[in-house]
């Protein structure tokens, strides 16, 4: 019976269908006995089918209340587990908090201390720059005084090229000159590749300078950024859910790294402000020595033009005195020229009553024309006159020569006279007069 009210096999009627082709052929007797016993059980399958038994009622009882005592059991377990897992995870949440806060407490001092070098080291190597721009404006002022130098020593050669005669020498003067000339052309040189390093250190300074202050600024906005981290708690009303924060990103740099890149950037800057340092003893050094070095070749230059003025007026000195008795002398050569031609001239009267007497003697008849003594003595004086006035002709043009030369003589003092009052005139004058805009010595070291 039991058997009976097993539930009956289910048949697809399609698969029935599809497979009836492919059943093998049935047993006429085996049909009828089939057909025999369906439709016996067909007049009880309304109260056998879809029931249990009491034994299949009780172990589905028993299952549910076994099943019932197991999730309790289970429950319970997993009630204790879930209050010890919150306490556990409620404290170290706690902890970690605090330790993150504390890390962030930390991360602030350090931000703050290099934050606070930072501002240091810009303050430094801004007091830096503006020492090194003071010194970039005192050698351009140097540099720009050395240009009335040289304009003077160019303008005292230009000046003394134009000299007269042979007083255009190339004396100690000269010399000094030029090597004034050469003297200012190697500073002005000096001082342009020192402008050239020191604007270069500027530039230097500025760019370790902005460095600094980008640092600065970055420090300065994630001090801001942690110090709002750290005011951050359970209860804020600004915090939320940010998927993925906890991801740690590949360009994000580690503590040694961050710490070197700062300690990098101030050991840059303290270079610089070194570097700068010494430069800007380098250009007192440069502007100090070549204003020396000036302020001694311009003593060099002036006491050239006085040692040369000094021998110009004793020149012209002497030159006058020898004027002086050249012009006396030519006095008196004329005069002794005018004498001379007075005796010659007086010379003529005797000579024409000598030569008339003899004439009118040659007269004389017969034998009274005779070498008589008065004859013998009237031709010893023509001679004489004759012998006179030759030695007072030749001397007349010895004398005559030697005014001649005298006023050459004259001529040629008075155009050395002229020409050493025209170079007194350059080198006193002028050139000495023009160097006296030389520029001091305050002035040559950029003050």
């Amino acid at each position: 019976m039991s058997k009976l009210l097993v539930s009956r096999p289910h048949f697809d009627t399609r698969a029935v269908t599809q497979h009836e082709q492919l059943r093998p052929p049935v047993d006429p007797e085996t049909t009828l006995k089939h057909n025999f016993l369906t439709s016996s059980g067909l007049a009880a399958a309304g109260y056998r089918s879809a029931k249990y038994t009491p034994a299949e009622w009780m172990a589905k009882n028993n299952a549910t209340l076994n099943q019932a005592l197991s999730d309790l059991t289970n429950s319970e377990k997993i009630r204790f587990d879930s209050k010890v897992l919150y306490t556990e995870t409620e404290v170290k949440t706690l902890r970690t908090q605090a330790d993150g806060t504390t890390h962030l407490g930390e991360r602030l001092q350090d931000i703050h201390f290099w934050k606070s070098e930072l501002e240091r080291h810009i303050e430094h190597l801004g007091a830096e720059t503006d020492l090194l721009l003071a010194e970039k404006c005192r050698l351009e002022k140097g540099l720009d005084a050395t240009e009335i130098p040289f304009a003077i020593a160019t303008d005292n050669l230009t000046c003394r090229e134009r000299r007269l005669g042979p007083d255009l020498v190339k004396d100690l003067v000269e010399e000094e000159l030029i090597q004034e000339v050469e003297l200012i052309r190697s500073i002005q040189a000096l001082h342009k590749r020192t402008l050239d390093q020191t604007v270069a250190q500027i530039k230097s300074n500025r760019d370790a300078k902005q460095t600094l202050e980008m640092d600065w600024s970055d420090k300065h906005q994630a001090y801001s950024l942690d110090n709002q981290c750290g005011r951050y708690s359970n209860t804020s009303s600004e915090t939320q859910h940010q998927a993925g924060s906890a991801k740690i990103q590949d360009h994000v740099s580690n503590s040694e790294e961050w710490m070197y890149f700062t300690q990098a950037n101030l050991a840059a800057a303290e270079h610089e402000m070194r570097a700068s340092a010494v430069l800007r003893k380098l250009i007192e050094r440069v502007l100090q020595d070549t204003s020396e070095d000036l302020r001694a070749q311009c003593s060099r230059v002036d006491l050239a033009f006085n040692q040369r003025c000094q021998e110009l007026t004793e020149a012209k000195i002497q030159l006058e005195l020898h004027l002086s008795q050249i012009l006396q002398q030519i006095g008196t050569q004329e005069r002794n020229i005018v004498s001379l031609q007075q005796a010659l001239h007086d010379k003529e009267a005797p000579m024409r009553v000598a030569q008339s007497r003899l004439y009118q003697r040659t007269h004389r008849p017969n034998m009274e024309l005779c070498r008589d003594s008065p004859q013998l003595s009237l031709v010893d004086e023509v001679e004489t006159i004759t012998h006179t006035m030759s030695a007072l002709t030749q001397q007349l043009c010895v004398s005559r020569d030697s005014l001649a030369a005298l006023e050459e003589t004259r001529m040629a003092l008075e155009k050395a006279i002229a020409c050493k009052t025209h170079s007194l005139l350059i080198d006193r004058e002028k050139c000495m007069g023009h160097r006296t805009r030389y520029p001091d010595l305050v002035t040559l070291s950029g003050y």
